[in-house]
């Protein structure tokens, strides 16, 4: 129980490292918001699958809010590790809900999978449309970002998805949350 434990503690901390780095490495600017698109998403929904709710949750909120803080966006940190949190933990709702009701194949990424990372991606783009739209004073401007999260959380569904498919295939699968 004791490995367990500190198992689950290391891989919450290099998630939460991967999160970070994906966000942080490929960035592109998305004119208009002062904000931009990344691969962070991808390394949010394959924490998930391995981590499960609540470590994921945890990863995705501090390694998103952390690569804001260190890129030179401390003012959407707080925003951020609000969001991506959120967005891990309705991933990971829905697929325990899935789960329960027998609902995920047994052994890999199938499309049930790929509807809970759309609905979190969905959460993540109305969190950030809201926040935007509270910082920026305005429901207009906000928008422009619409498309761009939208892409980014599509690219992390298929990226993870793929990414998750190759992990199944070896002997990490039985460290997997969401089997």
């Amino acid at each position: 129980m004791k490995d367990e434990k500190v198992y689950n503690v290391v891989l919450t901390g290099i998630m939460m490292c991967l999160v970070m780095v994906a966000t942080m490495t490929i960035r592109i600017p998305v004119p208009f918001t002062q904000g931009y698109v990344h691969l962070g998403d991808t390394m949010i929904f394959l924490a998930v699958l391995v981590l499960g709710k609540r470590n994921a949750t945890l990863a995705a909120g501090f390694g998103s809010g952390l690569a804001d803080l260190l890129s030179g966006y401390a003012y959407y940190a707080p925003w951020t590790l609000a969001v991506k949190a959120l967005m891990a933990f309705v991933v990971g709702a829905a697929l325990e809900r899935m789960e329960k009701k027998g609902q995920l194949e047994e052994g890999h990424v199938s499309l049930p999978v790929l509807l809970a990372m759309f609905f979190g991606g969905l959460e993540m783009t109305v969190g950030y449309y809201v926040a935007a739209s509270l910082m920026h004073g305005n429901w207009y401007t906000p928008l422009f970002s619409v498309p761009g999260n939208i892409g980014q959380f599509a690219v992390g569904m298929v990226l993870a998805f793929i990414l998750a498919k190759a992990l199944y295939k070896t002997p990490a699968r039985k460290y997997f949350a969401i089997k």
